[in-house]
């Protein structure tokens, strides 16, 4: 493999960086917490982090697992917000197993701009259900994605979901 070196095109690079001071009143999660549970579809709050419904779904059930902290990569956060943060993934997979039965889960954080990060600055892990035959040709024909069931009904399956898992 061929590798062509050109250091000068850091320079331009580093201007699109993600990593710049971000206000707080835009980030997205930050915003959440300050809303009511039904309106921001949160399922859960817990001490250092909370767990909220995805208004705009890979698939149905779609949640992210966020800390109340802004900071944009897990490095940053306190072992608290970290154990808290993976039993909450776990309930999480537990309460969607009940809600939905999915066959699998995607569950990932993209950490960076670059790395796909919607939200580059608040750090999140998506738990994505899963399904044989979920995909099909209208995302990729009519740029389309089928979802089943309404949002308000896959929060309140999740949240009555929860109450069993807790």
């Amino acid at each position: 493999m061929k590798i062509l070196w050109n250091p000068w095109r850091y320079e331009y690079i580093k201007q699109f960086s993600s990593n710049k001071d971000v206000d707080k009143k835009e980030c997205l999660f930050c915003r959440l917490q300050s809303m009511k549970d039904e309106e921001a579809y949160i399922v859960h709050r817990g001490r250092k982090a909370f767990v909220v419904l995805n208004a705009y779904p890979y698939n149905s059930g779609h949640l992210m697992i966020t800390p109340y902290s802004h900071v944009p990569e897990p490095t940053l956060l306190d072992e608290e917000s970290v154990l808290e943060i993976m039993l909450l993934l776990n309930k999480s997979l537990k309460a969607l197993r009940i809600a939905f039965n999915p066959d699998g889960f995607n569950i990932g954080a993209n950490i960076g701009r670059v790395a796909g990060a919607g939200v580059p600055d608040h750090f999140h892990i998506h738990v994505v259900p899963r399904w044989v035959g979920d995909t099909n040709f209208m995302a990729i024909i009519a740029d389309t994605k089928p979802l089943p069931i309404s949002l308000r009904e896959s929060y309140e399956l999740i949240k009555k979901a929860w109450i069993e898992v807790s």
